[in-house]
């Protein structure tokens, strides 16, 4: 089996529909973590909510560039990550459950990040862009989870968080797989495969 990078390479139009879920990730991020900072008037969670907010916002900002940039417009994405988590799992009802699921949320960012700026499919500019966002999520899910446990000790919930956490990354992990379905649809391979290659190969 060869290691060089395929010679296939995703078109343009597959490129930005792609891009345009990543960026209506983002967005809808944003909307959630307003509405999170509605629920929870700490002083403190408002500086740091700010802050993440406005790294939301960025990003879906820096997807509309790239997008941009390979001379197109984002399209429309009627059944995006955010939109079938929600569906999966419903509205959370407390401050800490939303916690948990954003803390899952960011964990899913940082590894297909990674996971994309690592696939020999990805063209330079991209992984620059991957790379810069990487470092905000990181920072996102460092804060998320020290609030979470701290909110969690609090209230003398520990085990309801730990217990929501493990269902809320089963039922992400399972989303994200469908996903990476459609994306191989799409694509020939998903840039989450640890060997775009083989996946080629295989297909």
């Amino acid at each position: 089996m060869s290691n060089q990078t395929p010679q296939i390479e995703p078109t343009t139009e597959a490129l930005v529909k792609l891009f345009s879920y990543y960026r209506d990730a983002e967005m809808r991020g944003a909307t959630l973590l307003i509405k999170m900072m509605q629920r929870d008037k700490d002083p403190e969670t408002q500086v740091l909510f700010s802050r993440h907010i406005a790294d939301e916002t960025r990003h879906a900002w820096l997807w509309t560039k790239r997008i941009r940039q390979l001379g197109s417009f984002p399209v429309e994405v009627p059944d995006g990550y955010q939109r079938r988590l929600g569906k999966a799992l419903g509205i959370p009802l407390s401050v800490v459950d939303l916690f948990a699921l954003t803390v899952i949320v960011e964990e899913r960012s940082v590894r297909r990040y990674n996971e994309h700026a690592a696939s020999p499919y990805c063209d330079p500019e991209t992984r620059l862009l991957l790379g810069e966002l990487t470092k905000d999520e990181k920072w996102h899910i460092s804060w998320m989870e020290e609030w979470l446990a701290k909110l969690a000790l609090d209230r003398s919930i520990e085990d309801h968080a730990r217990a929501q956490l493990a269902r809320y990354r089963q039922v992400e992990g399972e989303i994200f797989e469908a996903f990476k379905d459609e994306e191989r649809r799409w694509l020939g391979f998903s840039f989450s495969d640890g060997d775009a290659s083989a996946a080629l190969a295989a297909g």
